[in-house]
C-alpha cells in the first residue's frame, strides 16, 4: 500500500528523534539562518543547476517547516495530515516517473540547505537516491581564519578545477594531495571522461568500503580512498575488480582507522628504555640472524644522502657481525621501486630502511603485503600505520651554526641556501635565524633555494649582495670523490672555507635502532600505539652533531659546546618563546617553548628570515619528494586570496 511508505519513513524520523534528545542534541533539521545571524545574503553566489550529494542535504534555509523533519530529514507529523499527503503522493510520482524538477538550495561550508523542495528531499534520502538537481546558491563565510573555513577554501579551488562535489576530505592539504595522487595541477582543468572516470572510481571505493566497514566505517568515504591511493595509486583503483578491491581494503583497515586519531602521528623524541640484554645474549647470537635491507634510491657514489646511510649499514654490519646481516639495494628510482622492495624481501629481509622520502609510495605498499616485515622510511610527519618513519632534528644543530654565524657576522647579514621546502627543513632554517638573533639581533637571514634556480645561482646572488657568511646546504661532493660537510662557509676572494657545519650521524642512529628490533623494544611500541610512529630523535640521542673546524676562535668553540650541552640537557631550546613569524606575529604556544607538533609542521618563516617558501611550480627539481614530504604554501595563499 502507498500509505505504507509515509508510515515506514515516519518511523525512521521518530527514531532519529527520540535518540536525539537521548543524547541531547537538537532533533529538528538545522536553520542556516540562525546559523548565520551575520552573514549577508547578499554574499550569496548563482552557482546555476547542480547534482547535489543528498549526504550533503542536511538543514533548511528558514524555520519554516523544520519541525515537520527529524534530523535525518524524515517525517514527524501524523499520517492524518496534509503534509502526508502531499508526501505520498511525491511519493507515488517518484516511483512511477521520478523526480526530476530541481530544487533550491544554499550552500554554506560544503553543506546545503533547502530553500524549496523539502518534501522532495524527504522522499528521495527515503527511497536512498544518491543526488539531486539544484538550483544552487553559494554562502561564502566572512571570517575565513577558522580550520573549518581553510579546508572549505581548499575544497573550492579542487571543486573548480575538477567540477567534483561530493568528495569530502577532513584534513589540511589533503585535495593537494589527491589531485597530485590523481595525476592533475592544481589549476587544471578537468574534462568529463576525467570526471567520469574519477566518478567510476569513488563509487566502486564507497561500495568496497561500506562492504568491508558493515555499517562501521571507521573514517569518511574521502579520507579513506585518500588513504587507499597513497598505496596503491590511482590506476590501481580505476582497474580494481570489486573483490580485489575488498581484498586491498581489509588490508589496510589499520591504516584507515589511523584517519579517526587527532593528531594521527606519535612522535618519538628520543631512544625510551630498552629492555635488558643479558651477557649471554650479547656474546652468542641467538639462532639465525636478522637481515636488514637498505634501499637507496640513488648510489652511495653519487649521491652524498645515500652514502651517509651507506656508510651507517657498513657500521652496523660490523657492530652486529653474526647477529644481523645487512644487504644495499642501489638505485631504487631508476624503475620502478616496489619490485626492489620485493626483491629485498625475498632475499629473506625482514627488516628493512628505506633512506628516501620518494620511497615512502612503494614502502607504504609494500608494508600493507608483508606485514611479516617491519619496514622503515626516512621522511618526517607521514601519518601511515603500516610503516615507521625515522628522521633527524638537525634543527637543533642548525641553531647552534646559526648562534656561531651570528657572532661572526657583525654588521652584514648572513647568506642561507636550502634545497627542498620539505618538513624538517623549514625547521632547520627558523632555528639557523633564531640562532643568529641570539648573537646578533640586528642581523637578518637571506633565504635562498637551489630546487628553484640552482645551487650555483642562488650562491651567486647571495654574493652578489655582499654576504661573505652563507649556510650552505650540509653535504657537497669533493674534488677527491669524498663527500664533505658545508655548513656555514665565509666567502674570501671567490674562495669558501668552512667554518661549522651539522652532522648526521646515521651509524648512531641505526645501531640504536637495531638493537629495539633485536630486543623486541620496536614492536612493543608499535603494538601499544594506535598512531603512526615517528621516530625524531636529536643531538641527546647522539644522532646529531656540530662539526667546527679547529681554528674556529676559542670563544666561538665555547659557545657551540654550551649550547649543545644545554639542548642534549633539555635546558636550551631553539624554539624558546616568545617567537615571531615574518609579519612580527607571536606564535601561538603553551608554555615556553613551541611543542614538537609545531615544530614538525612548520610553514611559515620567523621574523628575520627575509624570503619566502617556494611553491611546488616554482621548483625545478626535487618536486616528487616536495609532494610526498613537502610543505606547499600555495594552498594557503589561495585560501587568503579567495
Amino acid at each position: 500500500m502507498p500509505e505504507l511508505h509515509y508510515r515506514d519513513a515516519q518511523k525512521l524520523g521518530q527514531r532519529e528523534y527520540r535518540a536525539c534528545v537521548a543524547a541531547g542534541r537538537y532533533p529538528y533539521l538545522p536553520v542556516l539562518d540562525e546559523i548565520l545571524p551575520q552573514e549577508n545574503p547578499a554574499m550569496g553566489q548563482d552557482m546555476g543547476i547542480m547534482s547535489v550529494p543528498m549526504a550533503f542535504i542536511v538543514g533548511t534555509r528558514t524555520r519554516g517547516r523544520t519541525n515537520a523533519f527529524a534530523g535525518n530529514f524524515m517525517p514527524l507529523l501524523a499520517e492524518n495530515t496534509e503534509f502526508a499527503q502531499k508526501w505520498e503522493r511525491l511519493c507515488q510520482s517518484h516511483l512511477e516517473e521520478g523526480i526530476r524538477d530541481p530544487i533550491k538550495v544554499c550552500e554554506y561550508l560544503n553543506r546545503y540547505y533547502v530553500e524549496e523542495g523539502n518534501k522532495r528531499v524527504s522522499v528521495l534520502k527515503f527511497f536512498g537516491a544518491v543526488s539531486v538537481p539544484a538550483q544552487v546558491t553559494r554562502i561564502l563565510p566572512t571570517d575565513r581564519s577558522t580550520p573549518e573555513a581553510e579546508q572549505y577554501m581548499e575544497y573550492l579551488a579542487f571543486h573548480r578545477a575538477s567540477g567534483i562535489n561530493y568528495l569530502e576530505l577532513s584534513k589540511r592539504g589533503g585535495y593537494a594531495r589527491l589531485l597530485a595522487l590523481v595525476g592533475k595541477q592544481p589549476d587544471e582543468p578537468w574534462s568529463d571522461e576525467d570526471q567520469s572516470r574519477f566518478s567510476t572510481a569513488y563509487y566502486g571505493f564507497q561500495r568496497a568500503y561500506a562492504a568491508v566497514a558493515g555499517g562501521k566505517p571507521v573514517a569518511s568515504v574521502g579520507d579513506a580512498m585518500l588513504a587507499y591511493l597513497e598505496i596503491h595509486g590511482y590506476a590501481a583503483l580505476c582497474e580494481a575488480g570489486a573483490a580485489d578491491l575488498k581484498k586491498s581494503v581489509a588490508k589496510m583497515w589499520e591504516e584507515l582507522q589511523l584517519q579517526r586519531e587527532a593528531p594521527a602521528i606519535e612522535l618519538k623524541p628520543a631512544p625510551a628504555a630498552q629492555k635488558k640484554e643479558g651477557l649471554l645474549s650479547r656474546v652468542l647470537p641467538s639462532g639465525r640472524a636478522t637481515r636488514a635491507a637498505f634501499i637507496y634510491d640513488r648510489n652511495p657514489s653519487d649521491s652524498a644522502w645515500a652514502h651517509g646511510h651507506e656508510q651507517g649499514r657498513l657500521h652496523v654490519q660490523q657492530v652486529f657481525d653474526g647477529r644481523i646481516e645487512t644487504a644495499a639495494y642501489c638505485n631504487a628510482m631508476e624503475s620502478e621501486p616496489l619490485p626492489v622492495l620485493e626483491r629485498a624481501i625475498a632475499d629473506g629481509s625482514r627488516v628493512i630502511f628505506t633512506t628516501s622520502p620518494r620511497l615512502l609510495p612503494a614502502s607504504l605498499k609494500a608494508a600493507v603485503e608483508h606485514p611479516e616485515v617491519t619496514i622503515f622510511n626516512c621522511a618526517l610527519n607521514q601519518p601511515h600505520r603500516y610503516i615507521r618513519t625515522y628522521y633527524a632534528r638537525v634543527y637543533e644543530a642548525k641553531y647552534i651554526v646559526g648562534a656561531l654565524a651570528g657572532a661572526m657576522a657583525g654588521e652584514g647579514d648572513i647568506g642561507y641556501i636550502c634545497d627542498y621546502p620539505i618538513y624538517g627543513v623549514i625547521a632547520g632554517i627558523n632555528a639557523f635565524a633564531l640562532g643568529v638573533q641570539l648573537t646578533n639581533p640586528r642581523a637578518r637571514v637571506r633565504l635562498e633555494w637551489s630546487s628553484v634556480d640552482g645551487h650555483r645561482a642562488a650562491r651567486k646572488k647571495l654574493s652578489e649582495e655582499g654576504l661573505r657568511l652563507i649556510s650552505c646546504q650540509d653535504f657537497s661532493r669533493q674534488p677527491d670523490g669524498s663527500f664533505g660537510l658545508n655548513g656555514l662557509m665565509r666567502i674570501e676572494g671567490g674562495e669558501a672555507a668552512m667554518l661549522a657545519a651539522p652532522v648526521w650521524r646515521w651509524d648512531v642512529y641505526y645501531e640504536e635502532m637495531l638493537r629495539r628490533i633485536l630486543d623486541k623494544t620496536a614492536k612493543d611500541e608499535y603494538e601499544s600505539s594506535a598512531k603512526a610512529l615517528n621516530y625524531y630523535w636529536g643531538m641527546s640521542a647522539g644522532v646529531v652533531d656540530v662539526r667546527c673546524v679547529p681554528d674556529l676562535p676559542e670563544g666561538l668553540q665555547k659557545l657551540s659546546h654550551l649550547l649543545r650541552e644545554g639542548i642534549c640537557g633539555d635546558r636550551i631550546s631553539p624554539f624558546a618563546t616568545p617567537v615571531r613569524n615574518q609579519e612580527g606575529a607571536p606564535v601561538d604556544a603553551d608554555g615556553d617553548r613551541l611543542e614538537l607538533e609545531q615544530i614538525v609542521k612548520m610553514d611559515w618563516l620567523v621574523q628575520n628570515v627575509v624570503g619566502a617558501i617556494p611553491v611546488q611550480q616554482e621548483l625545478t627539481r626535487g618536486r616528487q619528494t616536495v609532494e610526498i614530504m613537502g610543505v606547499d604554501p600555495s594552498a594557503k595563499d589561495k585560501t587568503q586570496a579567495e
